[in-house]
């Protein structure tokens, strides 16, 4: 299943136009925190297809009941650009573990872009909930390795991809490639085009280097 969150009109866009405004970007702090916006709507959404148990709290007048999530929550992200939008959603899911997975693209004169997948940092993943973010959606390459990267870790009860923008070719990617698995992919826009470089277009540029500064890449 996919949601669309920017298909309904909130303030969801207004957060998403700053991250896609060129001179906006200026401002790494802002890029970063709006990031963490995106984040903390997308645990929102999220949370409306969790599992929730009744209890109660004792208040200073008396006892509530209340209904609160009951799921065992896992938090993964890829690095370096999924750190804000993974802030974000510790910022809503504040209880749950964490997971972080370093993957870089590797560029080879006269090759096509490959993903190298280097190491992850994970509790057991057996009957868990784990949301998965990237920023950038764009082949799916990058998501498909990390969610393999996952499944080394045990079994999850269902993974939620989330991304700030993602492309047409890299949401059929991931409907193709992990559609037969147990995945909810959420998305804040979705455009038509990848450059030859697999950069999404109009997109908002490389996420890590607006968020954390330029890099060198790797070869």
């Amino acid at each position: 299943m996919v949601h669309i969150i920017g298909e309904n009109n909130s303030l969801f866009n207004n957060y998403i136009a700053e991250i896609r405004d060129v001179e906006i970007q200026k401002d790494p702090m802002r890029f970063r925190r709006n990031l963490e916006r995106v984040g903390e709507i997308m645990a929102y959404e999220i949370s409306k297809h969790l599992e929730f148990k009744d209890t109660s709290v004792q208040t200073p007048l008396g006892v509530a009941p209340v209904s609160v999530v009951e799921n065992n929550i896992v938090l993964a992200t890829i690095l370096r650009a999924g750190l804000p939008l993974h802030q974000g959603l510790l910022n809503s899911f504040d209880r749950a573990e964490n997971c972080f997975i370093s993957a870089y693209r590797k560029h080879n004169e006269g090759e096509d872009i490959c993903i190298e997948f280097e190491y992850i940092a994970s509790p057991s993943l057996d009957d868990k909930i784990v949301i998965l973010s990237d920023p950038i959606l764009a082949t799916g390459s990058s998501m498909e390795v990390g969610f393999k990267a996952l499944l080394e870790k045990g079994t999850p009860k269902h993974v939620h991809i989330v991304s700030v923008i993602g492309s047409e070719p890299g949401v059929e990617y991931v409907k193709k490639h992990l559609g037969e698995e147990n995945v909810t992919l959420w998305v804040g826009a979705v455009d038509k085009e990848l450059n030859s470089k697999s950069y999404i277009v109009p997109g908002l540029g490389d996420a890590g280097d607006l968020a954390f500064g330029s890099k060198i890449d790797s070869k």
